[in-house]
């Protein structure tokens, strides 16, 4: 079949599936299982064709269509909610019945589920559609849809559960998924390494999670989020503690947060379209998420609560501080999303839960365009990543660029773009209820943020051409239109997702509190304050790169090493515990395993054979043997008599 009579044969596919989601638009629970079910079925049609046809292009449009079609479902279910409705709930089947733990297999679409769905379906078959001309020469091109739309299922598992329980398995889901992708290229030793690394490191901090989920049934004796919020008011404090402290720790792994986060950098060995889906909608967003949908249990524990915003306020200066000197453009990206996880938990910490989610969304939407943007950047040099080996591509990438540096100019928080409405709602939130210290670091890391976004662009787009001088037959080209089109409404929703913040406000008012500091006259004076400071940063960062950057002497300099080497966190890591655990393993091996398993086992097997070898003169059919052993049975049975009739006798 033609690839365009594919096309055509799935857009009308796409049509009529529409058509009839329309058409059952007002029955929500059928909206509810397309929407959460759609990704699964597109991630097995694409899984079958593995084997069968390499790179075939329908293993792509299947579940990019279908992804499409989970978006409508959940748009439709969004302003189901926002009509004021009750939430949707759905039961498959019954789960678990052990003794008196009774749980079943249910989902729910409430405000705060509908809109991690809108966000993650959204962010998701953009991706999807991209990632058909992205993955389009890979050899493992059937393989990487079928992975990406299971990753996308997972996530919809997660955020649409009833209960902690069904959570978990999403939770999972999405950690095995990610490893499978950010493990793609497999071929690529450090891919697989990095792969192993995020897997590993969130194993440790998920079973923390899940002896919170356990600790949580212990006092509540259900799992369903209506049950547990329902009896937190009963429940002894310190089990309340622990139970928020095991959750978060769950969080802080899912979200690479402090000091969980090294795999977050590495995870970028995966392809790009991965990276977009990771950072912007999946992974690292159901961190938040948790702590989220989990509010009237933190806001029951106030000590942990500012322990996350502390955290979460270090986090924001932390990765941004990396981003400042980073080459690798992908990284610098990927600390620019660990920066503003750290945002999005000082709103939580602080109990403004409905800003943190709001952060969540805007931020999807221009992270995913910036990841996109790079992938664009890396088809047109090749997989080149060093910024500083870039330079000039404005002229040859006008809509990349520009669609980059509408995503960068979110990412600043400059008005009128998304990223102000929810970024600087953060900012006023921490300055409002006195919290001056965590204020004073998430100001100055906004300057940082806007500053290392705009060296990026500068170095990238403007300036003098340095891809010349290091790959001579390069020409750099714009990525296929159909590509640009999938960035589109990223760029789109990058712009105005902030003004829809009153809708945003009044659909989730019903499942947390929706309040704002009173600032009075300093409300406006804080957001000029902001905003000057932000567009000073970005001005130096234009007048600097556009002059060729900093003396490469500076990089010698000790603060631009230690910051260029991660804190030198990875070193620690390395030194205190990789470097002790491998001495551990070889110890273990050499001493243990060798000369105490293998020699026990060896040892037995070695005396199964030896009497096995003495024993085979018993079967060689000599007469003369036969008749020794004949002799030797009975004297042994006459011996044995003789022994057994003078212990008769002594008893």
């Amino acid at each position: 079949m033609e690839k365009h009579t594919q096309i055509i044969l799935a857009g009308a596919g796409f049509v009529a599936l529409f058509v009839a989601l329309l058409f059952w638009g007002p029955n929500p629970e059928l909206l509810l299982l397309v929407a959460l079910f759609a990704p699964l079925v597109g991630s097995l049609f694409s899984g079958l064709l593995y084997g069968a046809r390499p790179k075939a292009m329908i293993a792509a449009i299947v579940p990019t269509v279908l992804l499409f079609v989970s978006l409508i479902a959940s748009l439709l279910l969004l302003f189901y909610i926002m009509g004021g409705r009750d939430p949707v709930q759905v039961t498959l089947f019954d789960w678990i019945n052990a003794g008196n733990f009774n749980l079943a297999f249910g989902f729910v679409v409430d405000p705060i589920s509908v809109v991690m769905m809108s966000v993650v379906t959204v962010v998701s078959a953009l991706v999807h559609w991209y990632s058909i001309g992205y993955m389009a020469e890979d050899e493992g091109f059937n393989r990487f849809f079928a992975y990406l739309s299971a990753f996308v299922f997972s996530m919809m598992v997660l955020v649409m559960s009833d209960n902690f329980l069904g959570l978990f398995i999403g939770w999972e889901g999405v950690g095995l998924c990610s490893y499978l992708l950010i493990g793609f290229w497999y071929q690529k030793r450090f891919a697989s390494w990095a792969a192993n690394e995020a897997f590993i490191m969130n194993r440790v901090a998920d079973l923390a999670m899940l002896i919170g989920i356990f600790l949580i049934f212990w006092q509540v004796g259900s799992l369903r989020y209506e049950d547990v919020f329902a009896s937190i008011g009963a429940v002894n404090q310190d089990a309340l503690f622990w139970a928020a402290v095991l959750l978060f720790i769950g969080a802080m792994g899912k979200s690479a947060q402090f000091p969980l986060h090294t795999w977050l950098a590495n995870a970028m060995e995966g392809p790009t379209p991965v990276s977009a889906l990771i950072h912007a909608a999946t992974m690292v967003t159901a961190g938040v998420y948790l702590v989220v949908r989990a509010n009237e249990l933190y806001a029951a524990v106030w000590e942990v609560s500012y322990f996350i915003a502390c955290l979460g306020a270090f986090v924001a200066f932390f990765a941004a501080s990396m981003a400042l000197v980073n080459r690798d453009m992908k990284r610098i990206i990927a600390y620019s999303t660990l920066s503003q996880l750290g945002y999005m938990f000082v709103a939580a910490g602080l109990g403004y839960y409905w800003v943190a989610l709001f952060h969540l969304m805007t931020h999807a939407f221009f992270k995913a365009l910036l990841f996109l943007g790079a992938g664009n950047v890396m088809h047109a040099m090749h997989d080149e990543l060093d910024i500083k080996k870039m330079g000039g591509l404005y002229k040859v990438m006008k809509p990349t660029a520009i669609m980059m540096m509408i995503a960068s100019v979110a990412l600043a928080g400059i008005y009128p773009l998304a990223g102000f409405f929810s970024k600087d709602k953060i900012l006023e939130v921490a300055f409002g209820d006195g919290f001056m210290i965590i204020w004073a670091v998430l100001l100055v890391t906004a300057m940082m943020t806007a500053f290392y976004s705009f060296r990026l662009v500068m170095l990238v787009f403007f300036g003098e051409k340095q891809y010349p001088k290091h790959f001579p037959n390069l020409h750099p080209h714009e990525a296929p239109t159909f590509m640009l089109f999938a960035m589109a409404p990223l760029a789109v929703l990058a712009v105005i997702a902030g003004f829809f913040e009153g809708a945003y406000r009044n659909l989730v008012s019903a499942m947390m509190p929706v309040g704002l500091p009173d600032l009075g006259s300093m409300h406006y004076a804080l957001i000029a304050l902001t905003l000057g400071l932000v567009i000073a940063s970005i001005a130096f960062a234009v007048f600097k790169y556009s002059r060729g950057g900093f003396d490469p002497k500076h990089e010698q300099s000790f603060i631009y090493r230690f910051l260029a080497n991660e804190w030198y966190i990875p070193a620690l890591y390395k030194k205190a515990i990789i470097e002790p655990y491998t001495k551990l393993s070889a110890f273990a091996w050499q001493k243990l395993d060798l000369r105490v398993v293998d020699f026990t086992v060896d040892l037995i097997a070695r005396s199964i054979y030896g009497a096995g070898e003495k024993s085979r003169v018993m079967h060689t059919g000599s007469l003369s043997y036969m008749l020794r052993w004949i002799v030797a049975g009975l004297l042994i049975l006459l011996i044995l008599a003789v022994i057994g009739l003078f212990v008769v006798k002594g008893a």
